[in-house]
């Protein structure tokens, strides 16, 4: 039987933190935004994936859905993505939401705000043009510079995977020193400067108002959103996962589409049944 997330006792949970058979549906959250703060991945959460990172798209209403959170968690709602903070308001123009951008590097407390690096240097630029070279190994390769990553996406080149990981392996042992790390995704590999991570990101973002003292609630569906998966015990929040039913999380969705009916009912106070 699913229970709202506030009437959940921890010893629900199983020993090894692993999601329960019956997952919770966090209704409880619907008349609490007033002390919650909203966590979003976008790729492959809120938004669809597409052949090419540039041909995402906003569905209709998820920015209207957004811009209503935004208002009723009085401004505490934050994208948190690997994306630039630059590309994040191209996509979702003319519309600004606070964000943490390119893993943890960069971040913007308000819309009205400059946006704050997190201290993280940009690539070196010898690192980036070798890494670059691995683009043309095969057609279909895009190569995508974050600045303070940069990203190998073979969606539109599957069969490249392997050649890509060992092509960034090669040089890799060749600067064992270099303080970079390696991201695998959902058909793409990132490198990036080590150091920061979006759970970094996000315990910095949690420091600050309006954020500080809330109770969060992160939903992301990739690798690298398990970092912040595993921090939201430490300010009592909840993590859900999107395709895939995760360790430790209080539940998932199967689609993103699943996310913005989510997302739409904790403004209109339904009760959502796609969490499972």
């Amino acid at each position: 039987m699913k229970q709202d997330l506030a009437e959940m006792p921890d010893d629900e949970m199983t020993p090894d933190g692993a999601t329960p058979d019956s997952a919770a549906v966090p209704a409880s959250l619907i008349p609490h935004l007033s002390r919650a703060a909203v966590l979003l991945d976008i790729d492959g959460t809120l938004l669809d994936f597409a052949p090419t990172p540039r041909e995402v798209w906003v569905p209709p209403g998820l920015s209207e859905t957004l811009k209503q959170l935004y208002e009723r968690t009085s401004g505490a709602l934050a994208l948190v993505s690997g994306r630039s903070l630059n590309d994040i308001d191209l996509i979702f123009a003319p519309d600004l939401f606070p964000a943490i951008g390119g893993h943890g590097a960069e971040m913007r407390l308000h819309t009205d705000s400059e946006a704050v690096a997190a201290h993280a240097p940009p690539l070196d630029p010898e690192l980036k043009r070798r890494l670059a070279a691995i683009a043309k190994l095969s057609p279909g390769i895009l190569l995508e510079d974050k600045g303070y990553s940069l990203a190998l996406h073979y969606r539109l080149a599957p069969h490249a995977e392997k050649a890509i990981y060992e092509a960034v392996s090669l040089i890799r042992a060749d600067l064992p020193n270099a303080p970079i790390e390696v991201l695998p995704g959902k058909s793409v590999c990132e490198i990036k400067h080590s150091g920061h991570t979006k759970a970094s990101g996000v315990r910095e973002l949690m420091t600050h108002a309006p954020f500080k003292g809330r109770r969060p609630f992160f939903i992301g569906d990739d690798v690298t959103d398990e970092t912040v998966f595993a921090i939201m015990p430490d300010f009592d929040g909840l993590a859900f996962s999107v395709g895939r039913r995760a360790t430790g999380v209080a539940g998932h969705f199967d689609a993103p589409r699943d996310v913005r009916e989510f997302l739409a009912h904790l403004i209109d106070g339904e009760t959502p049944a796609t969490l499972s």
